[in-house]
């Protein structure tokens, strides 16, 4: 960026007229008349409150200005960075993401913790205002105060994780206008979460009148409750940030390839996802954890429900309130205790459906675990195998015994025993049908066996076929290949061939030698040369 532009943005915020550094350029005391706002000594002035520096032609002056436009470069890339909201390049932009992960883990693990201190003193102020003190006293104000700071809290870190979201949001799909994530099924949900964490006992001493029906004598009962029993109860539902929690903290969700390859098959990485792949690697812990939190939660909740209209302290004791909701949970219902209160009636209706849940999803855990694996099936399956063929070889056996005996006693014996052959004939006829027996079983066990196949041995089976498939298309193009290059070669061949005979006949028949030419006309041509020519004429002297 040059000083032109850049003074030139100064100059607008500072002003453009003469007087915009304060004094008059026709003032006496100036000593020199005010420079153009282009100049450099100018920008320095402006920029940073000091005296002008030297001019740019001077040696010493230019090498300091050159550092102060750099740092200016810099500043303005790093204004427009803030300014934009995103980073400028893919770098930037994966190091902002993960940061943007790293706080919202961190937030949902501070929002976790304040929910469950918010429950946990709710649940203490509750058990002591009810014998240790009162409503009135201090004591309880003071834990009321303690819990609306931590619900404060909680709305703050709250509201902050889904900033933080929205960021993320941002940052995956480029947008610069954090509103454009603002769809209405997120502010919904925003506002229903915002609602769940809010409700908490306020401090105070409010009552209001109970009235209830009581479940052997229908006698209607009326009792001054506190409005702190409807503000309890419902903070349990903050117990939705433990999920949360288990989300970001599992190795499935931090990992980069497990969430690659959860976005090529379309698979969501959520909370549900999670707790299916819990109830896969332990689902027996999971089943017991749960079912132990359950009993807990909605025994103390019948108790609090309970407590104004229960004289005789049946449910309104904690022990109590477990054995309900153990024989609720459980679909025993002996019906030795009954709740009074809607309130109770509708935690017992609520457990039921749990247990009735749970009850199914132990029977599948507990069936999948009886049942045999792959490798036992096989090794029972040969087991089986082996005893059959045993037995029919036994059948066998038994049919040419008895066969032989028959003829023993009907044709080698003197006097023959009717009795004793009609025992085994008898014995004959059930080893033939047996041994039939024997076939027929073995036949269908084998039809069960090649039914048997599980979607693992289809999906091996299918990626053997896809192999092999794969490798005779690649074969069938090699061996095309190799038939265009013999048929090449056998092209060539035979137009070698058909030129054979021609050069044959040329080798045997040499071609005539040519005829001289005719003598014509013109000039004679000149003589051949002979080595006579060389030498010079005989005389009459040399002769003689």
């Amino acid at each position: 960026m040059n000083s032109h532009s850049h003074n030139g943005g100064l100059g607008q915020l500072l002003g453009s007229g003469p007087g915009a550094l304060g004094r008059d350029p026709t003032d006496p005391e100036a000593g020199r008349a005010p420079q153009p706002l282009h100049s450099p000594g100018l920008q320095v002035v402006v920029a940073k409150s000091e005296p002008a520096q030297p001019s740019p032609s001077s040696p010493r002056g230019q090498p300091q200005d050159e550092d102060k436009e750099e740092d200016k470069d810099e500043e303005d890339e790093a204004g427009r960075r803030g300014r934009s909201g995103k980073p400028l390049n893919a770098g930037h932009r994966l190091g902002h993401r993960r940061a943007l992960f790293e706080k919202r883990k961190r937030l949902s693990d501070y929002a976790l913790i304040f929910g469950m201190f918010g429950i946990v003193v709710m649940v203490t102020e509750t058990e002591l205002s009810w014998g240790v003190y009162t409503k009135e006293s201090l004591y309880s104000f003071a834990l009321k105060c303690l819990i609306s700071f931590s619900t404060v809290i909680l709305l703050g870190l709250v509201v902050l994780y889904h900033a933080r979201e929205i960021q993320l949001f941002m940052v995956d799909n480029g947008a610069d206008d954090w509103r454009i994530a603002m769809t209405c099924e997120r502010v919904l949900l925003i506002s229903l979460e915002l609602v769940v964490c809010a409700v908490h006992p306020v401090p105070g001493h409010y009552r209001f009148t109970w009235t209830a029906r009581l479940a052997f004598t229908y006698a209607p009962s009326e009792a001054e409750a506190d409005v702190d029993v409807l503000l309890s109860i419902p903070m349990f539902l903050r117990l939705y940030l433990l999920g949360r929690v288990m989300l970001l903290h599992s190795k499935i969700f931090t990992d980069a390839s497990s969430r690659s390859i959860g976005a090529l098959n379309k698979v969501t990485f959520n909370t549900r996802f999670v707790m299916k792949t819990l109830m896969t690697i332990c689902p027996g812990t999971v089943l017991l954890v749960f079912s132990i939190s359950s009993w807990v939660v909605a025994a103390w909740t019948v108790r609090i429900c309970e407590r104004y209209h229960d004289k005789q302290e049946v449910t309104s004791n904690f022990l109590g309130a477990m054995w309900l909701i153990s024989i609720t949970f459980l679909s025993i219902g002996y019906g030795d205790m009954v709740p009074h209160t809607y309130c109770g009636k509708g935690v017992c209706l609520l457990t039921g459906i749990m247990g009735a849940g749970c009850t199914a999803l132990v029977v599948a855990v507990v069936a999948r675990k009886l049942e045999l694996t792959k490798a036992e099936k096989h090794v029972h399956n040969f087991m089986m195998d082996t005893q059959l063929n045993k037995r029919v070889k036994n059948a066998a056996a038994n049919v040419l015994r008895e066969t032989w005996l028959i003829y023993k006693h009907t044709r080698l014996m003197k006097k023959p025993d009717h009795a004793r052959v009609r025992k085994h004939q008898r014995k004959f006829l059930q080893a033939i049908h047996q041994a039939q027996k024997l076939r027929s079983v073995k036949m269908e066990q084998r039809k069960l066996n090649d039914q048997a196949n599980t979607l693992t041995d289809l999906a091996k089976t299918q990626s053997v076929m896809y192999d092999l498939v794969a490798e005779l298309h690649a074969q069938h193009e090699d061996l095309e290949t190799r038939l265009a290059a013999l048929e090449s070669r056998l092209d060539a061949l035979a137009a070698s061939l058909q030129a054979l005979p021609d050069l044959v006949a040329q080798a045997i028949h040499p071609p005539p030698p040519p005829l001289p030419p005719r003598p014509g006309p013109g000039p004679p041509a000149p003589a051949a040369w002979s080595p006579s020519s060389w030498w010079p004429p005989a005389t009459s002297s040399d002769c003689g």
